[in-house]
């Protein structure tokens, strides 16, 4: 159960941590310009590109040095943990930008401002839209490393890791809501 567990986060930390360092490094010019859509914002302020670059960059990056980590971190453990190629750190970093962007663009369309919550939308865009890139853009390496159980157990465990990484942002000052 353990190795379950460590390996779904494992092979979804390259999606886990772009949207982290979107608010960290983002900020400059909103992706949708400002423009509207029946007399909403089509995403918002806070979906920039300078943050969509950095969410993706980093956490390709994170992809590589995972796989570096992985021999030490399979000695120490006896488990097998999975590996990234190029493609799939791209694809499930990019695929987390693109689905919370997603998120926002519906949170727009239903009336909820910048900050306001979307349960279940706001903890699970960014794993869709990660799951389905890498899908697309890897499929062998995709079925390989996202089992059923695998699914399951980031399906369940995203949502208390969202709203626990949220809070500390908010403590840190960097988010200017707790979820």
């Amino acid at each position: 159960m353990l190795e379950a567990v460590a390996r779904a986060v494992w092979a979804m930390l390259p999606a886990y941590v772009p949207n982290n360092a979107a608010v960290l490094f983002g900020g400059g010019r909103p992706i949708d310009g400002g423009r509207e859509w029946g007399g909403r914002r089509l995403l918002g302020d806070g979906k920039t590109w300078r943050g969509t670059l950095a969410g993706t960059l980093v956490g390709t990056a994170l992809s590589v040095l995972l796989n570096r980590l992985a021999p030490a971190a399979e000695a120490r453990t006896d488990w097998s943990l999975p590996r990234f190629s190029l493609r799939s750190g791209v694809a499930l970093a990019f695929g987390a930008m693109a689905g919370d962007i997603a998120g926002s663009f519906f949170k727009r369309r239903t009336g909820l401002a910048r900050g306001e919550m979307a349960l279940g939308l706001d903890q699970l865009d960014f794993v869709a839209g990660a799951l389905a890139l890498a899908r697309a853009c890897s499929p062998r390496w995709f079925a390989r490393t996202f089992t059923r159980p695998t699914v399951a157990v980031v399906l369940l465990l995203t949502p208390l890791l969202h709203v626990l990484t949220n809070a500390i942002a908010y403590g840190l000052g960097l988010k200017d809501e707790p979820y």
